[in-house]
C-alpha cells in the first residue's frame, strides 16, 4: 500500500465497514435536524432494462459496460395464449433484472471493489474475492446509512450547467462550498448526467470529477462516504479510464486506504435546484444497498430528505 495516512487499524484488525463505523446513533439523530420541509427526493438514475428495444440506451451509462436485462417469467400474454391461471381466476405477472451495476446505473462501491497489491482495505486478502463472491468487505457490510449529506453543487458555483470533461475539482473549491463533519455523505454534484441527453459522444469524451487532493481533503475530514453524479467520483478520459497514477488514484485513496464507500452516477438536478432556493446545502441522506453477500457493489435508490 501507498505509504500515506489512511484508516487501516482505525476501527479495529477485523473491521469491513470503514468510515461508516462513524454512524453511531448520536450522529444519525444529529443528522436527522438537517430536515426541515420533509421532502423526498429520489437520487437514483431509472433502471431502464429490456432485450429487444432500445430502453437501456436512454440512460446514461459507461461504454462497453453490460447493460440492464429486464425479462418477464409470465405476464398478460402468457394468459391470453392460454397459460392456466394461479387458483381460481388468479393471475400474476412476474420478472428477472439482471444488473451489471457499475457503470450502468445508481450505486455504490464496496470495500472489495478496487484494491492494490494483495490487500483489500483493512488488510483483509484480496485472496478472499473468489468467483461467487468476496468473503471480506462485501456490500453486505454496509447496512443502512442515514446521514447529513452535504451537497458540493461545483458547477452552480462556478456559473455553469456543468463542468468540462477535463474538469478536475480542487481542494480549495470544496472548502470554499462547505465543511462537512465528521460521519457526512459528501454529495458532489458535477451536472455531467445533462450532457447524455444532448450527446452520447460528448457524455462519452470524458468526465470531470474530483482531483486526488480533494479525495483527501473529504478522507481528512472524516466522511463517511463520497457520492457523485459521475461514473467514477474522480475523472475520466476519452477511454473511459482514470489518469491518475496509482499513488493518486480516487478509488484507491478512498476505498483501499481510507474504507470510505463510494456512491456513483446519483441523479442530482432537482436536489440542486431545492437547496440553491433555500441557500443551504445540507440535507438527510438516506441508503440501503441490496444485502448482496460478497458483492463488490449494488445498485441504490439514495433519498434525500429535505
Amino acid at each position: 500500500m501507498i505509504d500515506e495516512p489512511n484508516n487501516w487499524g482505525r476501527f479495529g484488525p477485523d473491521d469491513q465497514r470503514g468510515t461508516l463505523n462513524l454512524l453511531t446513533p448520536a450522529v444519525v439523530l444529529d443528522a436527522l435536524r438537517s430536515a426541515t420541509t420533509g421532502e423526498v427526493l429520489s437520487l437514483a438514475m431509472p433502471i431502464r432494462g429490456a432485450t429487444s428495444s432500445p430502453a437501456p440506451t436512454t440512460v446514461p451509462h459507461l461504454p462497453g459496460r453490460p447493460l440492464p436485462q429486464h425479462f418477464m417469467s409470465v405476464d398478460g400474454g402468457d394468459y391470453a395464449a392460454g397459460a392456466r391461471p394461479i387458483g381460481e381466476g388468479l393471475r400474476v405477472a412476474d420478472d428477472a433484472l439482471l444488473v451489471t451495476h457499475h457503470g450502468t446505473t445508481t450505486h455504490m462501491d464496496a470495500l472489495c471493489h478496487m484494491w492494490s497489491g494483495d490487500e483489500l482495505y483493512n488488510g483483509h486478502p484480496a485472496a478472499r474475492v473468489r468467483s461467487y463472491g468476496a468473503t471480506r468487505c462485501g456490500i453486505e457490510r454496509v447496512g443502512g446509512v442515514v446521514a447529513r449529506g452535504v451537497l458540493f453543487d461545483v458547477p452552480r458555483r462556478l456559473g455553469l450547467d456543468h463542468l468540462p470533461a477535463d474538469h478536475r475539482i480542487s481542494a480549495g473549491l470544496l472548502a470554499d462550498i462547505a465543511t462537512p463533519r465528521p460521519g457526512d455523505v459528501a454529495v458532489i454534484r458535477t451536472g455531467w448526467p445533462r450532457v447524455w441527453e444532448r450527446s452520447r459522444e460528448h457524455y462519452w469524451s470524458g468526465q470531470p470529477g474530483l482531483s486526488a487532493a480533494a479525495g483527501r481533503w473529504l478522507a481528512a475530514h472524516d466522511v463517511a462516504a463520497v457520492a457523485a453524479d459521475n461514473a467514477a467520483i474522480g475523472g475520466l478520459d476519452a477511454r473511459g479510464r482514470a489518469g491518475e497514477s496509482l499513488a493518486d488514484d480516487l478509488h484507491l485513496i478512498l476505498l483501499h486506504r481510507h474504507g470510505i464507500h463510494l456512491i456513483e452516477m446519483l441523479w442530482l438536478e432537482e436536489l440542486g435546484e431545492e437547496l440553491d432556493a433555500a441557500g443551504r446545502a445540507e440535507f438527510v441522506f438516506v441508503a440501503a444497498p441490496l444485502r448482496i453477500e460478497g458483492g463488490t457493489g449494488s445498485p441504490l435508490t439514495p433519498l434525500a430528505v429535505l
